[in-house]
């Protein structure tokens, strides 16, 4: 009889064990964050793209969640990274725009204004509710060599670009990984080299060609980390630096579009790498960062771990305006006002899918107003962290169709510091925006309907004056003064013409 006892107690100690394991697995799913660089909301086939091959990510969308009214917290890369990571917006964020150190050559490389050390990031919490993390991509927001390294910001591991002025080249000397400068198999190139369009030769347009394509590199690294840590909940975080300038990807991937358009060589007029085929090579660095996503899907399902990882996918801002790339001909925007550096619709509207097998509803579009500030939050709720200190609100009773009504936002507020100084609030089915405020400091609130008028055409600021009020109020309740006086431009407290030292 007690050896029957002692039996039964070992058996029922076994399936409790089993249980809360089983438990703790569907708590606490891997995290994949898939973020594209300048790709325009129009861009991919799920979200109209006729002339550019997007299958793996048009295969995410049937199989997940779509939004259509996704926004990034800023217009350029550095601040929108910074506000995907602390869950603020524009008006609370420690970095607000493209603060550049250093320059473009290996020697000179000094990165973005950094993270302070101490900072409650994205990775942060994730690893205090148990995760692996680490991040595989263009990073922005600081160097190894000050406080900004990954390494201090909650990731175990790291590989990537440290510095996105080094990124403007795909075949970079060296990329970082765990603060380690790693050669490459590349030559010293000057990427913004200009080529004379009355003598260009192939041998020239090969100048900015190499051996080591760094978004490969970059996949085979975070591919390795998913099978080192398939058995423990992870975080992975891959910030691709695709289709941002220069115009660089394999010429295999080119091939599989020279010919379908009319195209003339880009020489480098507009900075950046020249290239003979620019509409083509535009077109194929979107697929192979599609194909990128297809790698990641396929290694997820290997490893039997599909119904157990949630792969979300989004754009740091809208599509670019220079450098070879032709958004017009592409549709890239889909008739949204502006790109990249805009505060209007096309520099801030960007794709977001979400995909988790049996847990988020196949082929379901949404069109919550929602912003990656948001991301924290919701992924706090995911993992059942506390977390309060944030602009953001939670998805996720959207993403998993929770009986739980969503929270939605009262507004969304954007602020950026360069170009002009810009502000734009959406709320509901209005969008305020205000541009030129350094030089004007009183200028007028343009409002825009986007429910009648998507594109932003028509101001019918003067025929509501009493929302003017509401917009005023939100930026002024919003609004704390930046730490440096560069982005200061809404309350500025210097006169640097003025000031004594």
């Amino acid at each position: 009889m007690k050896a029957f006892k002692k039996y039964y107690f070992l058996l029922m100690l076994f399936f409790s064990a089993a249980a809360f394991s089983q438990q703790t697995k569907e708590r606490l799913p891997n995290i994949i964050y898939i973020y594209a660089d300048d790709l325009g909301y129009a861009e991919l086939g799920s979200y109209g793209q006729q002339k550019i091959k997007t299958p793996n990510l048009d295969r995410m969308a049937k199989e997940g969640m779509k939004f259509t009214q996704h926004y990034a917290p800023a217009p350029v890369c550095a601040p929108s990274r910074c506000m995907l990571m602390t869950g603020k917006h524009g008006g609370h964020s420690y970095i607000r725009g493209n603060y550049e150190l250093g320059g473009f050559e290996d020697s000179t490389e000094g990165g973005q204004m950094p993270l302070p050390e101490g900072m409650y990031t994205l990775p942060r919490m994730l690893k205090n509710a148990g995760y692996t993390t680490a991040l595989t991509g263009k990073w922005g927001l600081g160097m190894n060599t000050n406080s900004g390294s990954p390494l201090k910001h909650g990731f175990d591991y790291y590989y990537g670009y440290l510095d996105q002025k080094q990124a403007h080249n795909y075949y970079p000397t060296h990329l970082w990984e765990n603060d380690k400068n790693i050669a490459l198999n590349n030559p010293v190139i000057t990427v913004h080299k200009r080529i004379d369009s009355a003598t260009a030769t192939d041998k020239e347009f090969n100048y900015f060609k190499g051996a080591d394509y760094a978004p490969e590199k970059i996949t085979a690294k975070a591919i390795g980390f998913i099978e080192r840590n398939k058995d423990k909940p992870f975080f992975l975080y891959m910030p691709y630096t695709l289709p941002h300038l220069s115009l660089q990807v394999p010429d295999e991937y080119v091939q599989k579009y020279i010919g379908q358009f009319d195209e003339k060589p880009y020489y480098g007029q507009k900075g950046y790498a020249s290239t003979k085929y620019p509409l083509s090579t535009y077109a194929a660095m979107i697929t192979y960062l599609d194909d990128q996503v297809g790698i990641v899907m396929e290694k997820i399902k290997q490893l039997g771990l599909d119904k157990n990882t949630i792969i979300m996918f989004s754009s740091d801002n809208g599509a670019t305006f220079s450098g070879g790339v032709d958004v017009n001909f592409f549709n890239s925007e889909d008739g949204l006002r502006g790109l990249k550096m805009d505060i209007y619709e096309g520099g801030i509207r960007v794709p977001f899918i979400a995909r988790w097998p049996g847990k988020i509803a196949a082929g379901k579009t949404s069109d919550l107003i929602s912003a990656q500030y948001d991301v924290m939050a919701s992924l706090a709720e995911l993992t059942n962290q506390k977390f309060t200190n944030t602009d953001g609100i939670s998805f996720l009773p959207e993403l998993l169709g929770n009986k739980v009504k969503q929270k939605k936002h009262a507004f969304l507020y954007f602020e950026y510091p360069e170009k002009g100084g810009q502000v734009a609030i959406r709320m509901g089915d209005w969008k305020a925006v205000r541009t030129n405020v350094r030089k004007q400091p009183n200028a007028a609130w343009q409002l825009f309907n986007l429910k009648t008028d998507r594109s932003e055409t028509t101001d019918v600021a003067n025929q509501n004056p009493a929302l003017i009020k509401q917009f005023n109020a939100i930026q002024q309740k919003e609004h704390q003064c930046s730490h440096i006086m560069e982005w200061e431009f809404l309350d500025p407290k210097f006169d640097i013409k003025n000031r004594k030292e």
